[in-house]
């Protein structure tokens, strides 16, 4: 396999993508999201903090799939590698969707802190403040994983196309049947290397015959 192809089965920028994006997603998934006050009219007022986590229950899960496919991208190629990219695509799409709705102000917070909240019965959300910061964070997160993906996907599919060139230079018979080629079709002009000589002798034609050169007209 040539340097360049060597260079591309070994994706250092996604890499280092998968591991920001993972780190950003689970320092989101700590951070606070939505600060949420109720009162149910017996108690005293109630604050609750919504972190990153409970506000999207797939954050973790998500970072640390991500955390987990560096080990991948080392271990699968080709095909595989390009599967690995476009399932590393899927979830950062999936990622950045709540931080999104977040940072745009669209949904229900107060609606879906209810829900996910335990509280009395009968307690009322007054308000329900979002944290856009944690959601911006997710976002970058997300888009770092994107980022991963895409170069996962275009770098498998320039090795192997690096690789089929590699195997079909490095194939003795590939090559016997090229030197032929170049020696009937070649002329005084443009000398062939010494290689190629070489590879026209094993091939069983004589590049200083001259009726050789005159096949290929």
């Amino acid at each position: 396999m040539s340097s360049e192809a060597q260079k591309s089965a070994k994706p250092v920028l996604a890499v280092v993508l998968l591991a920001l994006a993972a780190a950003g997603l689970w320092a989101s998934s700590r951070m606070t999201w939505v600060t949420v006050s109720s009162e149910d009219g017996l108690t005293d007022a109630r604050v609750d903090q919504v972190d990153g986590s409970t506000w999207f229950g797939a954050l973790t899960p998500i970072a640390l799939v991500l955390l987990a496919s560096i080990a991948a991208v080392f271990a699968l190629k080709g095909a595989l590698r390009q599967l690995l990219g476009v399932v590393i695509a899927v979830l950062a799409a999936v990622a950045a969707v709540p931080g999104f709705a977040i940072t745009i102000g669209e949904g229900n917070p107060s609606a879906r802190a209810g829900q996910l909240l335990d509280l009395r019965a009968g307690a009322v959300i007054t308000s329900a403040e979002t944290h856009v910061f944690p959601a911006l964070l997710s976002l970058v997160a997300a888009a770092c994983a994107l980022a991963a993906g895409i170069a996962l996907t275009r770098s498998a599919k320039k090795a192997t196309a690096d690789e089929g060139l590699s195997s079909k230079y490095d194939n003795p018979a590939a090559r016997r049947e090229e030197a032929k080629a170049a020696v009937e079709e070649g002329d005084d002009t443009a000398p062939l290397s010494d290689r190629v000589l070489w590879d026209a002798l094993d091939a069983g034609t004589d590049p200083t015959d001259p009726d050789n050169h005159q096949r290929g007209s």
